[in-house]
């Protein structure tokens, strides 16, 4: 059975149905986030969570988005999850979670697929309903990551100066793939040069494959499995676009990104994307391979360049083995709502036994000190 080529359209007949049965699958968490916190909320002794009641939390990947936006990227079957509501409801669930602070973002693929001067206009006004809207009418609650027009780089990076400079947003972020480029090519040099100059992370969200990378790893050659989304659920969040965020940070060490722009800061999410269980295996391959072409062994990169959050995946095993490798310095939490639900994530993380310090940090003190702003 010969796919749908536009991945705009994959998930158009049935969707209301498809939410239900993934547990708000909303393409930014893992399908068993809510099976995996009701085993991580059950793990850890009662003692550090009662200890750490107190722990203030900023969280670092917070999606919103627009009845315009989910016209444009076809998304109108998650209006109930509440990603457009930015006022009550919001402030609701982060103050029933002990959730101090959002870093909102908009939701992938954003206006990046859109082209000319429509893309541009689109990414100021989405900039500016957050400055507008919940920034001012709730104080201190909201920050924001900047929706940039990725197809005009050069508008990009002006759009990322004017939304920090202007309107104290704290970097920007993207959703995998931009068109058939990832940011380590030529044409990005614009927006990763005026990044590192204003000093502001990118926030790299994982985002739909191209067409042809669905048509050969995931399409699915059973059309009677096709109404239970296998092959779109696959491509996105049950693996195919964690896997891309990798690549696509790989890409930037080996083609000389961090080299050419060595103070460029980047995040990603869902407890590294599964890089911590490769880490081991890339760092010795290649090291091997990248002795003659790099400034730097080729693992010092993930600790100077990368930062780690723990968006949607509550699983103290995960983070153990994220602090096996990265220092306890460069993690940040997240909670990806409204696709996760932000207790069960504060609830698991004050259980997690983890020193004060350290939990402090991963809390809201790695990103006070990141994007310079204080709970």
């Amino acid at each position: 059975m010969k796919s749908d080529a536009n991945p705009v359209k994959r998930l158009t007949t049935g969707r209301r149905g498809f939410l239900a049965g993934t547990a708000a699958l909303g393409f930014g968490a893992g399908l068993s986030t809510h099976a995996i916190a009701s085993r991580a909320t059950a793990n850890e002794t009662t003692d550090f969570s009662l200890r750490d009641q107190d722990l203030p939390f900023i969280g670092t990947e917070e999606t919103f988005s627009t009845h315009e936006l989910m016209v444009l990227n076809d998304r109108l079957f998650l209006e109930d999850t509440g990603l457009a509501e930015l006022g009550p409801r919001r402030i609701g669930a982060m103050d029933e979670a002990g959730l101090n602070v959002q870093i909102l973002s908009a939701h992938t693929p954003g206006v990046q697929n859109v082209k000319g001067q429509k893309g541009i206009d689109f990414a100021y006004r989405l900039n500016k309903l957050l400055v507008d809207g919940p920034m001012s009418t709730y104080p201190g609650r909201f920050k924001a990551f900047a929706t940039l027009p990725l197809q005009n780089p050069e508008a990009s990076a002006d759009e990322l100066e004017r939304t920090v400079r202007e309107d104290g947003f704290l970097g920007c972020l993207t959703n995998g793939i931009i068109g058939k480029k990832f940011l380590d090519h030529p044409d990005f040099e614009p927006l990763l040069a005026r990044a590192e100059a204003l000093d502001v992370p990118i926030y790299i969200h994982p985002g739909l494959p191209p067409d042809e990378v669905f048509e050969i790893y995931y399409s699915n050659m059973r059309p009677e499995y096709q109404k239970e989304f296998q092959d779109q659920v696959l491509s996105i969040s049950a693996y195919g676009w964690h896997q891309e965020v990798v690549t696509q940070c790989l890409r930037m060490i080996t083609s000389g990104v961090f080299d050419r722009h060595p103070k460029l800061q980047i995040i990603i999410g869902h407890m590294g994307e599964g890089l911590p269980f490769f880490y081991a295996r890339v760092v010795e391959k290649m090291s091997e391979v990248t002795k003659k072409s790099l400034d730097k062994p080729f693992e010092q990169y993930f600790h100077d360049n990368f930062w780690f959050t723990t968006s949607a995946f509550p699983q103290t095993e995960l983070l153990d083995l994220l602090l096996e490798h990265i220092s306890v310095d460069r993690v940040m939490f997240a909670t990806d709502y409204p696709f996760a639900n932000i207790k069960t994530q504060t609830d698991w993380f004050r259980g997690v036994a983890l020193p004060r310090e350290d939990k402090e940090k991963i809390a809201f003190r790695n990103a006070e000190k990141l994007f310079g702003i204080k709970v």
